[in-house]
């Protein structure tokens, strides 16, 4: 695979920086070679905030943060207005939004015509799974779905390993079913 960049964007405490690296543990378990890396303003919980991911067939070589990735994920829809969450992303990549709006709507606010755009409730189905605002786990269920960086079992055994020594197995079993929901419920266009 040639190297993919990805650009998770989200506030504080919404789980980017965890995302990114749960999906490059999910690479890296299938044998990619992986970067992943926060980039944040002020370190507090709800302010706007990158994370960055590479995953590549080879060594990855460059130090520097993305700034043409394939996909985007956007955490928080409020983001959508304030932040130009599409800067670099290629005309063939992809925009995964967590909003209860459709595909369309979100391209009629962005007014673009270029790239593919998936949505996806990360938030209520995180509500009704985990019980917590959190949409991280949701939002790699969607990236699974309409990307080949990932599969919903390598997501799965990611946060599993990632979680099962910090959280309640009931905690965990909700943030695999965010995932499979979000994998069924993305809609795209």
């Amino acid at each position: 695979m040639p190297m993919t960049e990805v650009v998770w964007h989200g506030r504080g405490g919404q789980g980017a920086k965890t995302a990114g690296y749960i999906l490059a543990e999910a690479a890296m378990e299938e044998g990619a070679h992986i970067q992943a890396f926060p980039e944040y303003g002020a370190e507090r919980r709800g302010a706007p905030m990158k994370s960055y991911v590479r995953i590549s067939d080879a060594p990855i070589r460059l130090r520097c943060a993305v700034t043409q990735p394939k996909v985007v994920v956007v955490l928080d829809p409020s983001l959508l207005g304030g932040v130009n969450v599409t800067e670099g992303l290629a005309k063939d990549g992809a925009l995964i939004v967590n909003t209860g709006q459709s595909p369309a709507e979100v391209r009629e606010q962005l007014g673009t015509k270029d790239f593919r755009i998936y949505t996806v409730d990360a938030t209520r189905i995180a509500l009704e799974t985990i019980k917590r605002p959190i949409p991280n786990t949701p939002m790699l269920g969607a990236l699974a779905k309409t990307t080949d960086l990932l599969t919903t079992a390598g997501a799965i055994r990611a946060v599993r390993k990632k979680f099962e020594h910090k959280l309640a197995p009931t905690v965990v079993e909700g943030n695999v079913q965010a995932i499979q929901r979000a994998y069924e419920e993305v809609q795209g266009e």
